[in-house]
């Protein structure tokens, strides 16, 4: 790696005694010393800045930046031109650039601010490396099919590999807000609508981004985002108000954010959200009791893009120089894009509205972590053109992509065993939009992915077969829009194959930020051009573009078999080749419930019971149901199918009953009765049968992916700790009361092999 030729900090910190370039050697040990001594170092420094510098690290501005699928990524906005820009970064008031990428352009905004301005504090440069950089991991709802952190955790180390290798030091990821709503467009970004399987995810993630050492070169800054219940916005609606209880936020919302801080991130996101009348970005509740004085965050919160200037839409704040204000008082560190710190802040401490000290205490946060990543000691630590040209991209990482890929394919359906297919399949039909396209592979928020690199279906299934020739593919109809003459030409590719292969679903335009719907259906051309293939007899696989869940009851009755693809990425074509035809065993259970009517959201398998259930031994009209659809889900979480077939049996109890200081173990014995090796995720579920406040009907408790060969037995184990049982109770203080539980061990959400333990008091 390129090395500067000296320290950067040294220079920082003795520059009031030297005259000194900014990669000067100073052999001084007390400045060597100091420099290890992270507290010296920033006070130092601090103590050199002027209040506008001060103001500067706060202030963070957007490169002048279209995405490479060309997918906007946020508002429309004027980027000031360069030369500009870097007569903002001589007179120190930027702290980093975002989504700008690449050695050459970022090294020359790092030289004008170490070598041109007064202090040389080095930038930070930012992005938003959601689900890979130049290679495109599948989304993240997808891995998050795969209950495998640890695979979450290899796909993060290689983004932050690529990215490091472009010059980025700072990940706006991961997004680890609950999701339990599919018509919110960004479920796509998280790991779907339980607490646990979020909170392991949020800690992979992180892990995978920082690595072991985040002053590696090849380590990058994570920012858990948004701050906090973003996912709960009414109706689905993207920005919308969250308006829920503070056990509710406790219980659901905040641990994944928790975890992801436990495991090192050392910045947060501010949501844009509302939550019970206050903004998320002006907050004190969320950014000082909970974040500062609860969980002892000692790293930085960054707005999210212009929220802290939103806080005059939402009727928060009177003006500009009032939502800088509060948003100050409140706890967040860093403007991110608005400018309103530059604008504001020096005349707010001028009228007493806000306290300088608050401002050294922002920047220090900032100052701690630029540390940490090493930038003081080399700010071109991230600038290797070699190491830009030879890693990104490179083999190991595009067959991660592609293993990761076929992890997360989630089998819903195979009647009469269709899948897997024979490679030496006579004649075979790909019909559908998504058939031969390389504009929806990688879904949103792949925003330095390039489309033609990335392998359609056609591609990957035709290269799947021993002759290629046997592929027919139509594209049938489009994805909104129905095309002339294409379910005439569909059914005419359709008499000729042995089998359809029906690529239906979203288009990547129909997920992620600002992409709500109402209605989570597949649009009406492809289901018309479905149901046309359907009455020509022949056997329907049909491969399921989405990027959340979707209600599909039609295709759900009358397809032979259905694998959920989601946007998988780079490799997509090949991913879904290996499952097709069975080079590899599906394994992902769905991460969310799938519906079975739009109207059902939001719906999740962790709701309360109500006085009224609806349970099939209540025939009666007065209970919990709708009268036009069905109350039950389609497909329940934790659901998904194999080529083999799993049998639980022999769930036992190490105890009847437990005190409140020992945990209970948990076994049951999985036995694979199919003819393939398979892994199946068992998973365990917990009911707290009455509490003094209400329960959900189950919970996740704990989950193990397991790999079994034809006619092999194992005995699983699990330990339930009597803390996780507890729960946020009627004086908002956390509490593990005493009595009966319920335990239950399957393959999905829906397990029905239980056993009941008694909890008994302190």
């Amino acid at each position: 790696m390129m090395k500067a030729q000296g320290s950067n900090a040294i220079k920082l910190l003795l520059a009031p005694l030297f005259a000194v370039t900014a990669f000067s050697f100073i052999g001084s040990s007390a400045a060597e010393d100091a420099m290890k001594n992270e507290d010296t170092f920033i006070d130092n420094l601090l103590g050199r800045m002027t209040l506008e510098e001060k103001v500067g690290q706060l202030s963070l501005y957007a490169t002048s930046f279209e995405a490479l699928n060309h997918d906007p990524v946020n508002p429309v906005f004027k980027p000031k031109p360069a030369e500009e820009r870097f007569d903002e970064i001589r007179a120190g008031k930027v702290t980093g650039i975002f989504n700008g990428f690449g050695v050459d352009l970022l090294r020359r905004n790092q030289e004008v601010a170490v070598n041109e301005s007064r202090l040389g504090i080095p930038l930070i440069f930012g992005a938003d490396v959601i689900h890979g950089f130049r290679t495109v991991f599948p989304v993240p709802l997808a891995e998050a099919a795969s209950f495998e952190p640890s695979l979450a955790e290899r796909t993060a180390r290689a983004a932050a590999q690529e990215a490091t290798a472009a010059g980025i030091s700072w990940n706006f990821a991961p997004m680890v807000d609950v999701s339990r709503d599919a018509r919110w467009g960004r479920s796509v970004e998280g790991a779907g609508e339980d607490v646990l399987l979020n909170s392991l995810f949020a800690s992979a993630r992180v892990r995978g981004f920082q690595g072991a050492d985040l002053s590696s070169f090849d380590t990058m800054l994570a920012t858990p985002k948004h701050f906090a219940a973003y996912g709960a916005a009414i109706a689905g609606l993207d920005y919308n108000t969250v308006d829920i209880s503070e056990r509710t936020l406790r219980q659901h919302y905040l641990p994944p954010f928790k975890a992801a801080i436990d495991s090192g991130a050392g910045a947060i996101m501010s949501a844009f959200n509302e939550i019970n009348g206050v903004p998320a970005t002006a907050d004190p509740f969320l950014l000082k009791q909970i974040l500062r004085d609860e969980w002892d965050f000692d790293g930085f919160v960054v707005s999210d893009f212009n929220s802290d200037l939103e806080l005059v839409a939402h009727g928060f704040a009177a003006d500009e120089e009032d939502a800088t204000s509060l948003a100050l008082n409140a706890g967040l560190d860093m403007s991110m894009q608005s400018g309103l710190y530059n604008d504001h802040l020096v005349d707010l401490v001028r009228q007493g509205r806000v306290q300088e000290s608050q401002i050294d205490t922002a920047v220090r946060r900032v100052l701690r972590y630029k540390f940490r990543l090493g930038l003081f000691d080399d700010p071109f630590r991230y600038f290797d053109k070699k190491r830009e040209e030879t890693l990104i991209g490179s083999q190991p990482i595009v067959d991660l992509a592609r293993d990761a890929g076929r992890r997360s394919i989630v089998l819903l359906k195979n009647q009469g065993n269709v899948l897997p297919l024979a490679k030496d399949i006579k004649r075979l039909a790909l019909i559908g939009p998504f058939a031969r396209e390389n504009e929806h592979l990688n879904g949103p928020w792949s925003i330095f992915g390039r489309n033609d690199e990335s392998v359609n279906l056609a591609d990957g299934i035709r290269s799947a077969l021993m002759s290629p020739d046997s592929l027919i593919v139509v594209k049938g109809s489009g994805i909104e829009k129905a095309i002339d003459g294409g379910i005439d030409e569909a059914i005419a590719a359709a008499s000729q194959a042995d089998i359809v292969l029906l690529a239906v679903g979203e288009g990547q335009h129909m997920s992620g930020e600002a992409k709500s719907r109402a209605d989570i259906t597949i649009p009406k051309p492809q289901m018309e051009l479905a149901k046309a293939l359907k009455a020509s007899g022949k056997p329907i696989v049909v491969l399921l573009r989405n990027g959340r869940p979707l209600a599909i009851p039609w295709l759900a009755d009358n397809a032979d078999a259905i694998l959920v693809t989601w946007f998988l990425g780079s490799q997509m074509g090949h991913a879904v080749a290996d499952v097709v035809f069975g080079d590899y065993n599906p394994s992902a259970k769905l991460p969310m419930t799938f519906p079975t009517a739009s109207g059902q959201c939001p719906i999740y398998y962790n709701r309360k019971n109500t006085g009224r259930p609806d349970v099939p031994e209540r025939a009666d009209r007065f209970k919990a149901r709708y009268i036009d659809t069905s109350s039950q889900p389609q497909y329940p979480f934790g659901y998904g199918l194999s080529y083999t077939q799993f049998n639980y049996t022999d769930l036992r109890l190490d105890a009847a009953d437990i005190a409140h200081d020992q945990s209970l173990g948990v076994s049951v014995t999985l036995t694979n009765i199919g003819d393939r090796t398979g892994e199946e995720v068992v998973q365990l579920y917990v009911r707290d049968l009455v509490g003094s406040v209400t329960r959900p009907i189950r919970e996740l408790q704990a989950f193990q992916k397991v790999s079994l060969a034809p006619g092999k037995s194992r005995t699983i184990r699990f330990d339930i700790d009597p803390h996780a049982l507890g729960f946020w109770g009627p004086d908002m203080t956390w509490r593990v009361e005493p009595g009966r539980f319920e335990v239950f061990v399957g393959g999905s959400s829906e397990a029905d092999l239980g056993a009941q333990f008694v909890l008994r008091g302190e």
